[in-house]
């Protein structure tokens, strides 16, 4: 079993959705970027994705997209972000997961992309504009080094295409809420608890939501058989923590 896919069993096992913070590298600056990681980590993070900066994230809110600008003109690389993890190997004790789009993986070459990613300590990659067709070389190049290219869908994702990523998925599930951009909204769509049922439905592996949680209540509107395992955090806890707040903080809300 992957070790994402037991942090979030586990946590389930303790009668807890697992905690999933998403941080943009480099943000809010590099000096206070890892800190801030370690900070999560400790804090009781059970998996973290690190978002690689882009100069055109088409699925992102505007928050998310503006701390990818500052990173990226603060001179965050994703070959920097590496060579930072493999540095740092063996210290973070929550899941490592790379989340990030295509072009930067695919410049960086994908077999030296999943050794460097080892070596760093990472245990999955989430890429939202490579679709099922076109996944295989990377899923190949990350299966030998153990790491999960980890499914994302979505309220428009077919029982089919579900059926295809069951397949071959690892780790967990990207269920994404709505359709649109990241970014935190008041209240959960009705369709995310046909869309959570769906992939219920579909999937052995379990289940994290992202894509607008802000707050431990909005999970109480779901009805227990479309709560997720995990939760997702990305645009409120960048803002909590841009606003100088502490991220152990913002993940002391949901336990």
């Amino acid at each position: 079993m992957n070790i994402l896919e037991q942090k979030i069993r586990d946590a389930k096992a303790a009668g807890r959705p697992a905690l999933i913070p998403f941080l943009t590298a480099g943000f809010p600056d590099q000096s206070t970027f890892w800190p801030t990681l370690m900070e999560l980590d400790e804090g009781g993070a059970d998996i973290i994705e690190i978002g690689v900066p882009f100069s055109d994230p088409v699925a992102d809110g505007p928050v998310v997209e503006e701390a990818s600008r500052r990173a990226l003109s603060d001179g965050v690389s994703l070959r920097g972000i590496l060579e930072e993890l493999i540095e740092r190997k063996g210290l973070i004790q929550a899941g490592v997961v790379l989340m990030g789009y295509l072009n930067p993986f695919l410049q960086y070459g994908y077999e030296k992309l999943a050794r460097d990613a080892a070596r760093g300590g990472v245990h999955g990659f989430i890429v939202p504009d490579l679709p099922y067709e076109e996944a295989g070389p990377l899923r190949e190049a990350l299966k030998k080094e153990g790491i999960a290219l980890i499914p994302l869908v979505g309220p428009n994702t077919s029982a089919e295409r579900m059926a295809l990523y069951n397949s071959v998925g690892e780790g967990y599930v990207y269920v994404v809420s709505v359709m649109g951009i990241t970014g935190e909204r008041n209240d959960l769509a009705p369709q995310v608890a046909v869309t959570m049922r769906r992939a219920r439905s579909a999937f052995k592996l379990p289940l994290a939501l992202g894509f607008g949680l802000r707050e431990p209540s909005q999970l109480e509107a779901l009805s227990p058989d479309a709560r997720p395992d995990a939760v997702v955090f990305g645009s409120a806890l960048l803002k909590h923590i841009d606003a100088g707040n502490s991220a152990a903080e913002f993940l002391a809300r949901w336990k």
